[in-house]
């Protein structure tokens, strides 16, 4: 029974795969949704993974950089598309991301509750961009991407007034970046599925400096950083 149940999936994933090719890859495919994209305004969803980091300038040169950990988050979010022309749409792709990065202080005590700061982050992300597709050629139209977004913190600690001295790492809750990247539209029967990637750029410092007092009127956590701004690479699976 087994044997009977594999080769019947194995026969279906096939002529699956056989007609997916058909459609997207063969010499004449048939035309899908041929009219989808001359809409004025669509929608559609994403979901995908991000992988962020921390770009530090320093005030001073240093022997050994904050080194950053990073981990592999998860986005998830809606798309509003306007076309401007054949060629080129106003998105609107607000998102909730979650990412985790772990600051590792060179030099600053011996003890992890010392050195490690967790820097777990929820965002809600607001990129406004303009996609600039190409001539499309069967069921496939690649894309440029590329544009401005505004991010708010959920995870920030702005409001704490514990520091680093009593293990906070605090970072503004507003920030501002830019993003450029790529992807692929795939025109299937149904639905249209677009993968992409960008990148995505801090324009602003994030970080918020620790508090100077009698006991601690130098901070080896912040004093010598001139800005911390984030970047990220986005991987996005959209569908319309």
């Amino acid at each position: 029974m087994k044997k009977i149940v594999i080769v019947f999936l194995l026969v279906l994933t096939t002529k699956g795969y056989s007609q997916f090719a058909k459609n997207m890859f063969s010499k004449d495919p048939i035309i899908n949704l041929e009219n989808w994209q001359k809409q004025r305004v669509y929608f559609g969803y994403y979901l995908g993974f991000n992988s962020f980091d921390f770009k530090f300038d320093y005030k001073d040169v240093v022997q050994k950089d904050i080194q950053v950990k990073k981990t592999t988050g998860f986005n998830v979010g809606v798309v509003a598309d306007l076309r401007l022309q054949e060629y080129i749409n106003l998105r609107f792709e607000p998102g909730l991301y979650y990412t985790k990065r772990d600051l590792y202080f060179p030099g600053v005590g011996n003890l992890e509750k010392d050195y490690l700061r967790e820097v777990n982050s929820t965002y809600i992300h607001f990129p406004l961009l303009l996609k600039f597709s190409s001539l499309r050629t069967g069921n496939i139209r690649p894309y440029l991407v590329g544009g401005m977004s505004t991010t708010l913190n959920l995870s920030s600690n702005s409001s704490s007034i514990d520091d680093n001295f009593e293990g906070k790492f605090r970072a503004k809750q507003w920030t501002a970046a830019y993003e450029l990247g790529f992807g692929i539209d795939f025109f299937t029967e149904y639905f249209i599925f677009s993968p992409s990637i960008r990148g995505m750029f801090g324009i602003t410092d994030e970080l918020i400096r620790d508090n100077v007092t009698p006991e601690h009127p130098v901070s080896p956590y912040t004093d010598n950083i001139d800005s911390m701004k984030s970047r990220a690479i986005l991987i996005n699976f959209t569908f319309h």
